[in-house]
């Protein structure tokens, strides 16, 4: 028997894997929510392909995404990133993952975790869209706007709406596999 899949994932097995493996699994590890943030933000006006590409490449260049690491990155590291052929050399979203890493420093400091505040606008809870058909999911929601206007308040960059929705489906708040996705029906095995 095949399992049916989010038409957006054929392309490439590589697309499979990450719809699969990863798309819409909750993740309440902070660590892990930073890496999502930090790729998200990577991809804004660039294709997702493109991305888990270079996924490897930002978990080195990154120290597999260690918030503190990150957040105390030297301008030296920071520079020497642009000549790194395995991830986006963009200066301004190099910054911004080092900027995003100190606001989540403070986050934590604030509410214990950077998951205790981001889950905080779901009431802790998976929103289940339930979509019959990917034309069916949105690119960004009202609360999508809200959580990137609170953040982009904290001084995050890279992180308007769409980028958020991106990032809340990525990391389970939104599940928006289609009715028919076997990885939806696998979540509640």
């Amino acid at each position: 028997m095949s399992l049916l899949r989010c038409s957006w994932c054929l392309s490439s097995d590589l697309y499979i894997e990450y719809h699969d493996q990863d798309w819409g699994k909750p993740i309440y590890d902070d660590q892990k929510l930073f890496e999502y943030l930090t790729l998200e933000s990577a991809q804004s006006g660039l294709s997702w392909i493109t991305i888990l590409n270079k996924r490897e490449g930002f978990r080195k260049a990154f120290y597999q995404f260690d918030i503190d690491k990150v957040a105390n990155m030297s301008d030296e590291e920071a520079a020497k990133l642009l000549t790194n052929p395995d991830i986006i050399r963009h200066q301004g979203k190099i910054q911004a993952t080092i900027n995003n890493a100190q606001q989540i420093q403070k986050l934590i400091k604030e509410f214990g975790s950077f998951s205790q505040y981001f889950w905080g606008f779901s009431n802790h809870k998976v929103i289940d869209n339930n979509p019959a058909s990917i034309s069916q999911v949105p690119s960004s929601t009202e609360l999508s706007k809200a959580i990137s206007k609170d953040m982009k308040k904290r001084c995050f960059k890279f992180f308007g709406p769409t980028t958020c929705y991106a990032f809340m489906q990525a990391t389970g708040m939104v599940n928006d596999h289609i009715k028919e996705c076997s990885a939806r029906h696998s979540e509640s095995e």
